[in-house]
């Protein structure tokens, strides 16, 4: 079987990097334009191109797809590729760019979606960040048949996983990306063998992870301490959790929820030392903060972090 893979991040170089030990043939993939990153701001390939140049895949990368967009001519030419590249099938793991039906109609087999999430559970981009952050129990990797809609199309292979109450989205996307990987390979050995069928999605349940906004990174303190302890392993890595105090952003990477009296108004640091950590009351309850950085700083557990950053008698916006 000739797969075609379309991913960008390292989500999608896990899948990528399974279907080639796997022995698939990949005569093309498709990812992202090289983006500008770090302090130069110099191009930097996708996790993706990497990967594909270091196993010497071809490598496409319009910027897009839309035959009726901003860039009609790059799309056709990406199209023209597709067609006159020999595949029976297209993997897509976050790859970036909506595929439109033109797209979507070239492979004879269809395009297979890796998603993150039990569909319809979490629809979207950020299905990782916003399981952990409402607290959910549980989450998986779905492998579904792409059509227009937003995660819409019907499921062929899934499989849950616990989330761990320690889990960030870090630790949790390696364990999906590793899942996604897995399943993939054995979907497409199933669809070789014509043993795939095709489950379509219930409305009931469905919800949109919407794209993580920066601004959301600032937490209100006066939500309870289980609330914001979820959104500090949410938004970690990105765009990491944040406090500010006497106008200066602290950022918040790993915290436990603790017991507090009412006396304490909420953002108020309760104590600050080595031993305890950095206690901050809350609407309800109280985090204790053990990893912290300030801005231009490194991420430092509690202790080394008040050695140049003093917190007691404090408050929290």
């Amino acid at each position: 079987m000739k797969i075609i893979f379309a991913g960008t991040p390292e989500f999608a170089a896990v899948a990528l990097a399974a279907l080639h030990a796997a022995g698939f043939e990949i005569p093309l993939v498709l990812t992202q334009p090289d983006r500008p990153a770090g302090r130069g701001m110099q191009l930097h390939a996708s996790a993706v191109k990497q990967f594909a140049l270091a196993h010497n895949i071809p490598v496409a990368q319009p910027i897009s797809l839309r035959l009726d967009g901003k860039y009609p001519d790059i799309a056709q030419e990406a199209h023209d590729l597709l067609r006159a590249t020999p595949h029976d099938v297209m993997v897509v793991a976050a790859y970036g760019l909506i595929l439109p039906q033109s797209v979507l109609d070239i492979p004879p087999l269809g395009c297979l979606n890796i998603h993150a999430s039990l569909l319809p559970r979490w629809r979207g981009a950020a299905p990782i960040h916003r399981a952990i952050e409402v607290g959910d129990e549980e989450t998986g990797v779905t492998i579904m048949q792409m059509e227009l809609g937003l995660d819409t199309g019907p499921m062929l292979l899934m499989q849950s996983l616990p989330i761990a109450a320690d889990d960030t989205t870090a630790s949790l996307h390696d364990k999906l990306a590793k899942l996604g990987g897995e399943m993939i390979v054995d979907a497409l050995r199933k669809l070789e063998q014509g043993g795939l069928t095709a489950t379509p999605q219930p409305e009931i349940g469905a919800n949109y992870a919407a794209k993580i906004a920066k601004e959301e990174a600032t937490l209100d303190l006066k939500q309870s301490a289980q609330e914001l302890a979820r959104k500090i392993r949410a938004f970690n890595p990105f765009p990491g959790a944040m406090g500010v105090c006497n106008g200066t952003p602290v950022k918040f990477w790993q915290a436990e929820v603790l017991e507090s009296s009412d006396q304490w108004q909420a953002g108020q640091v309760i104590s600050a030392n080595a031993h305890d950590g950095v206690v901050i009351a809350c609407g309800t309850g109280a985090l204790r903060v053990t990893e912290l950085q300030k801005p231009g700083g490194k991420r430092l557990p509690a202790a080394e972090f008040l050695k140049g950053f003093a917190l007691e008698d404090k408050r929290f916006q």
